[in-house]
């Protein structure tokens, strides 16, 4: 039925399988944990998880810049003495 109604849209790459793409993805984007993506999914391998997600270089360089304004939040505090960062006291 769902291919029925996909071909009659004209989007012919379109299964029910590709919601699954798409929601995994999503979760993946929402910064869900690789191991607690495969568990939902029912995967006993996070390897097979990985076919399921498709993050753009969009979705990772916007994660690569806010892990980076953590890392120089936290780098400005340690310098400054404010020690207020993410992990004050610690080290990165």
């Amino acid at each position: 039925m769902v291919r029925r109604i996909a071909v009659t849209a004209n989007v012919t790459r379109f299964s029910t399988h590709t919601m699954r793409h798409l929601c995994l993805t999503g979760l993946a984007r929402m910064g869900w944990e690789l191991h607690a993506i495969a568990t939902l999914a029912g995967h006993r391998s996070t390897d097979s998880t990985l076919r399921y997600i498709h993050l753009s270089g969009r979705d990772l360089a916007d994660k690569l810049g806010r892990g980076m304004g953590q890392i120089h939040a936290w780098r400005v505090d340690l310098l400054t003495g404010l020690g207020t960062g993410p992990s004050a006291g610690g080290a990165i």
